[in-house]
């Protein structure tokens, strides 16, 4: 017999299916899933994508107002 060499392997650092990403339900407007639609079949994107690249900008200029209503 040859001399043999170990092999290893290593763990992945993250589980099966955990790309980052989580699924998530939201309920929309027909209006508002009309208007995605129309921005995903314009641009050649996935309403998913269009989804994400609005929340993503949304999110850095978004301001909170701390002022109590009355």
């Amino acid at each position: 017999m040859k001399n043999q060499k170990e092999i290893k392997i290593t763990k992945k650092t993250t589980k099966k299916g955990d790309d980052g990403y989580k699924i998530v339900s939201v309920r929309m407007k027909d209006e508002t899933i009309d208007a995605l639609d129309s921005i995903a079949n314009t641009t050649n994107r996935s309403r998913n994508e269009v989804i994400n690249i609005l929340l993503d900008s949304a999110l850095e200029i978004v301001t909170i107002d701390d002022s109590e209503k009355e």
